[in-house]
């Protein structure tokens, strides 16, 4: 059954959460050498329209199998592009799948730029006529805090979510992310830094819930 618009993903999320008893998030990495031999079309090339309808089988079966077990899946963006626009295509049909099932879809695209340019990936995936509707996106906020800014304010007016990525697991990232400062680590930095739009998206949350019952 489809699900209806969020009140707001956050307590969508923790909502989902409560009622399965536990966080999983099912990542959907087509990675073309894994894809079982029942659904592999021709000789999978990136080209190939065949790929794409392979890719779009297989990961469309992989969000009916986790529907009703998982809070969230999380498309990898990257995977999808390596495939061409009917790789766009594809990811547009199994995000408007998993969402007419009722799940929570997080766009794993780390975006991070600055100005209209992050204002118009906001657009792309958290705007309220966004061509790929999804209900959060993560985001990339090492150039500052003005790349986070255009997200968080689209997805207020959305209900829609973003998750900003602070510190990654591979190994490589301590090069920048463990760099020691006055302030402590770059990563804790960043992410004391979020305090102020959270609290100024708490302001604003506040702001109109008092006009509303006013």
């Amino acid at each position: 059954m489809a699900r209806a618009e969020p009140h707001h993903f956050a307590d969508c999320l923790i909502g989902r959460v409560r009622a399965l008893g536990h966080p999983l998030c099912v990542g959907i990495d087509p990675y073309l050498e894994c894809i079982p031999p029942l659904f592999r079309r021709g000789d999978m090339a990136r080209c190939a329209p065949a790929t794409a309808d392979a890719v779009q089988e297989f990961c469309c079966r992989i969000v009916d199998l986790v529907a009703d077990r998982v809070a969230v899946i999380k498309p990898q963006m990257a995977l999808f592009e390596a495939l061409g626009w009917r790789g766009f295509r594809v990811l547009e049909r199994v995000v408007q799948h998993a969402r007419a099932l009722g799940l929570l879809v997080v766009l794993d695209a780390k975006r991070g730029d600055i100005a209209a340019t992050a204002a118009g990936y906001a657009a792309a995936c958290l705007g309220a006529d966004a061509p790929l509707a999804v209900d959060a996106i993560t985001v990339n906020p090492y150039l500052g805090c003005d790349t986070v800014a255009p997200f968080v304010a689209t997805a207020q007016t959305t209900a829609r979510g973003v998750i900003v990525l602070v510190r990654n697991s591979n190994p490589g990232s301590t090069t920048y992310q463990y760099l020691q400062s006055p302030a402590g680590r770059l990563s804790e930095v960043v992410a004391r830094s979020l305090a102020a739009i959270v609290a100024a998206v708490q302001r604003t949350t506040d702001e109109l819930g008092a006009a509303v019952n006013g």
